[in-house]
């Protein structure tokens, strides 16, 4: 009887090892799929932050650009009314010309 004690005591032992022995796998099939996850989701931030960096450096040239175009502007404005008033002198003076009865060839 003894015999048979232990026999079913080390049939116990063996079924809790081996349902052990299943949940370690189980847990190691858990972590490596956890893992590929975890590498798939790292590759994608990295190429968000790559495509962040790229929208980044975009804003800045545009900014740049932005800059430039006003800067140019202001100077196109200044160049306009510089010839604005030299077109109102030419007129006033064309005018003036004319009513002091002198002949003008334009």
């Amino acid at each position: 009887m003894i015999s048979g004690g232990v026999e079913v005591k080390v049939s116990r032992l063996e079924s809790i090892v081996e349902q052990i022995g299943e949940a370690v796998l189980t847990t190691t099939e858990t972590i490596e799929s956890l893992a590929e996850r975890l590498d798939h989701l790292s590759l994608q931030v990295e190429a968000q932050g790559r495509q962040l960096q790229q929208q980044g450096n975009q804003i800045f040239a545009l900014c740049d650009t932005m800059q430039n175009l006003v800067q140019s502007q202001d100077y196109t404005v200044q160049k306009l009314s510089q010839l604005t008033q030299t077109l109102e002198r030419l007129t006033s003076l064309i005018q003036r010309l004319d009513r002091e009865g002198v002949n003008s060839k334009y």
